[in-house]
């Protein structure tokens, strides 16, 4: 028996395997990066190269959702389409019912159901992709909002992270490059300069390839192409200094 075939049935050692293909199909994508600093959170995506023609303003990897939740996400766009207009109309109707804007938890929550309902059932097949949810949720009484940082998977799974990457055959480096250099409470533009780090790992072009989103309580931030460039320029020039001391240092150990 193919166990391939259907979504609905399990191969005898446990496995969905279109639930498998639509995570290679978040692998086959574009990066995508996500970062909580102490006072935001930064959402990153690598922009594959256009058509000479084409406009760039058609393809967006960062979207909003509602008006205080961002999403980027890794895989198939045109699934992705249809999984964002369904959180809108989501978000929306909470808001028309409990006069409330809906809580990041609860869009992850929702994204989350939606992805696991289509590995359930015959006759559909799972959404090709994962997503980063970034924005701000109320803390304790008398505290400032803090941010917070969502995933959500083909599976439909969903959990909190403080940096994450999704898509592109190097997210286990990326991830574990992450590891080693994040730091609890970064500032802003500490958190810009290691997501622009992480990325440059796998983009080409520099800032022409790269979309950088800042999300603050009060509101978001696309940064222009000068500004991540002028962030590239930085990590390039540390870069340049320590190979040039570690260049002076060698002569002088070999002495």
């Amino acid at each position: 028996m193919s166990y391939d075939r259907a979504i609905t049935v399990f191969s005898p050692d446990g496995h969905l395997f279109q639930v498998e293909y639509a995570m290679e199909a978040v692998r086959r994508g574009s990066t995508a990066v996500g970062i909580r600093g102490a006072d935001c959170v930064v959402l990153a995506v690598e922009r594959r190269a256009l058509a000479k023609l084409q406009d760039p303003r058609t393809i967006r990897k960062i979207v909003a959702v509602d008006a205080n939740a961002i999403l980027a996400f890794a895989g198939l766009t045109a699934d992705a389409r249809v999984l964002v207009n369904k959180t809108r109309t989501e978000a929306q109707t909470y808001r028309l019912t409990v006069e409330d804007a809906p809580s990041m938890e609860y869009l992850a929550r929702f994204i989350a159901r939606t992805q696991q309902k289509y590995t359930q059932r015959g006759g559909v097949r799972p959404f090709g992709l994962s997503t980063l949810m970034a924005g701000f949720e109320d803390g304790a009484i008398g505290t400032k909002k803090k941010p917070v940082l969502y995933q959500t998977d083909p599976a439909g799974t969903h959990s909190s992270w403080k940096a994450q990457v999704i898509g592109g055959r190097n997210a286990k480096t990326l991830r574990e490059f992450l590891e080693k250099n994040y730091e609890e409470n970064m500032t802003e533009e500490a958190v810009v300069k290691l997501i622009v780090k992480v990325l440059l790992e796998v983009v080409d072009s520099g800032a022409a390839n790269m979309e950088v989103c800042v999300i603050r309580a009060e509101g978001r931030e696309t940064m222009s192409e000068a500004d991540v460039t002028k962030v590239v320029k930085v990590i390039e020039d540390e870069i340049e200094e320590t190979q040039a001391s570690a260049g002076a240092k060698k002569p002088a150990a070999d002495a």
